[in-house]
């Protein structure tokens, strides 16, 4: 990145790379104006700051997902069926409910299956796009769904039982807050200084350039894939130790606030740019709009959902905006 805005710097001149800098991090602004808001009108949010982190960690995990697919030019729908798949899948083995499968009570078990689960599904996603030519949209809309519909088959009660160790993962706020920024801090020195985080930046910017200068698209495609499935799991494997139980309605509808937090966040919807220190900020902002909501007298439940798609939208339409802007500054120093 650095070396980008140096290029920009004196190809465009200072003030068009300052623009472009201040584009490329909307979402700290953005994300001030809406502490500024929530603390006029919906002061009792802040009750517990480690709470509302606490609460993101889910999200952000599924965030970080999908933030690595879109950064490669794809995307991935299915990351929270993945989640409520792997944590529904486990919990039926681990649990001890009456119609729970009960096969076994090790919480270590339990740690490598719901990894294994997310993981495998990923990769037959990957498998699916890069070797059999499917559309992303179409692949990942298919797994949204039969996965949505394997889960309701399993169990529609929550499922109980758990073992401590396998609950107090995601149960334990520190921890849980912990493993999502260092799975933050990881990602975002990866794609910044090896190899691998240079090949995912040249597929999202030109597929056909990536495969010139000798990158195996298909394999890096299906390891994406991969890494977005595991992520899933980890974000289930958070949502089961937040709730203390397995609910049947677990990940449904958290890809849309996933993938908004992500174009907030300033992840390029075609894939070549983005930060995941601005997918970070997207996760806070898309998370303290939700706590806000759930804490408004004057918001009813019935009204979080329509609330949540219009973030969507105004995230898709930012991004729309972010991007003219960019052409523009862009156009007008080339000339």
């Amino acid at each position: 990145m650095s070396t980008e805005q140096g290029f920009l710097s004196r190809t465009f001149g200072d003030s068009d790379d300052l623009a472009l800098t201040l584009l490329d991090n909307m979402i700290w602004p953005i994300l001030a104006v809406v502490i500024l808001g929530v603390l006029v009108f919906v002061p009792q949010t802040f009750r517990s700051i480690q709470l509302i982190l606490w609460g993101a960690v889910p999200i952000g995990l599924l965030v970080l997902a999908e933030s690595l697919c879109l950064l490669s030019g794809h995307f991935d729908l299915s990351i929270g069926s993945i989640a409520g798949f792997s944590a529904m899948f486990t919990g039926m083995l681990l649990g001890t409910c009456p119609s729970c499968w009960g096969v076994t009570t090790s919480p270590w078990v339990g740690f490598g299956v719901i990894l294994l689960t997310g993981s495998l599904i990923g990769l037959v996603n990957g498998v699916m796009i890069a070797k059999v030519g499917l559309n992303p949209f179409l692949q990942t809309l298919a797994f949204l769904i039969v996965f949505e519909g394997a889960k309701t088959a399993m169990q529609t009660q929550p499922v109980t039982g758990l073992p401590s160790l396998y609950v107090r993962v995601g149960g334990t706020p520190n921890l849980a807050i912990g493993v999502m920024l260092v799975a933050f801090l990881v990602f975002g020195l990866v794609l910044r200084y090896t190899s691998f985080g240079q090949a995912v930046y040249a597929l999202g910017s030109s597929e056909v350039s990536a495969r010139e200068v000798g990158i195996d698209t298909e394999r890096l495609v299906i390891v994406i894939y991969t890494i977005s499935g595991l992520l899933a799991a980890i974000a289930g494997l958070m949502l089961t130790g937040f709730v203390g139980v397995v609910p049947p309605l677990i990940g449904e509808g958290l890809v849309f606030q996933a993938f908004a937090g992500a174009v907030i966040g300033g992840i390029s919807l075609f894939g070549g740019r983005g930060k995941i220190t601005g997918a970070l900020g997207g996760v806070i902002l898309i998370q303290l709009v939700q706590s806000a909501l759930n804490n408004s007298p004057a918001i009813g439940a019935t009204q979080i959902q329509m609330i949540n798609g219009l973030v969507l939208l105004g995230a898709i339409l930012l991004y729309n905006t972010q991007t003219k802007l960019r052409s523009r500054i862009l156009a007008s120093g080339a000339t």
